[in-house]
């Protein structure tokens, strides 16, 4: 519908306007996810170049019949970025990257394929560049995955989210940087800036027993508990809980 395509817009412009790119000269960009195109056709507009990969052949072939301007790849994003270091002078992403989050198949780790993805991404974009990824996690886990696994594979930078207190608007860009930690952009409709990715706060914590500083006293039940919850959100083996969990051992004589 139209209304789709005119979100699809904004988000793209709001994605490329995030990227900071030079006004001086076109670049290369990556769209993940690219679909029919919609992105791309703001691209061109702008002056730049892309190339757009996405999973879905049907797609694609709209893509082809509206005659953009990219080239088109046909892949899968979980199983990596395949172009040389340093290709592309950014990468945008519309609403595609919680897909990695799925396991389609047994075969499908979420947290590998993510970093297989942040990996690669890393390796062909530009020193000095920028990914912004907009996404829609189903929750603050998703979030806190997808998020690991970029800083795992090397990125800085953190979550943009514009008009964070509409719930229609509120829209979350996940703003990559390459090689050099610059400043995080403000979201639209927010007086504060968005905190660092590695102070990113998230609300699925338990709060009792905190101490003063508002942290679980350590080696607690509760800070075990919490521990293992982290491990297991940065996608890591972890023990299930159980009633003896954090529970202390008698001693032996």
């Amino acid at each position: 519908s139209s209304r789709v395509v005119e979100i699809q817009s904004q988000m793209s412009e709001r994605a490329v306007e995030l990227l900071g790119l030079p006004e001086d000269r076109p670049c290369l960009l990556l769209d993940v996810g690219c679909g029919s195109g919609l992105s791309g056709d703001y691209i061109s507009e702008e002056g730049h170049y892309w190339i757009g990969m996405d999973i879905s052949p049907a797609m694609l072939d709209v893509a082809v019949e509206r005659e953009v301007e990219g080239d088109l790849l046909l892949a899968d994003v979980g199983h990596g970025i395949p172009f040389r270091p340093g290709t592309f002078d950014g990468c945008i992403s519309i609403s595609a990257v919680q897909w990695l989050c799925n396991a389609d198949r047994k075969s499908h780790s979420p947290p590998k394929r993510l970093y297989r993805f942040f990996s690669t991404l890393y390796t062909a974009l530009a020193r000095g560049s920028r990914a912004v990824l907009q996404l829609y996690p189903e929750n603050s886990e998703q979030l806190e995955l997808i998020t690991a696994q970029a800083m795992r594979a090397g990125f800085t930078g953190g979550m943009v989210v514009d008009y964070p207190n509409s719930a229609k608007a509120k829209k979350f860009f996940l703003c990559l940087f390459v090689g050099t930690s610059g400043m995080l952009p403000k979201g639209l409709g927010t007086e504060c800036a968005s905190e660092e990715l590695h102070q990113a706060k998230f609300t699925n914590e338990r709060t009792r027993f905190r101490n003063v500083k508002g942290k679980s006293v350590k080696k607690s039940r509760d800070w075990i508990l919490e521990k293992k919850e982290r491990r297991r959100r940065q996608g890591k083996e972890v023990r299930a809980d159980t009633k003896y969990t954090g529970r202390k051992r008698r001693p032996h004589f």
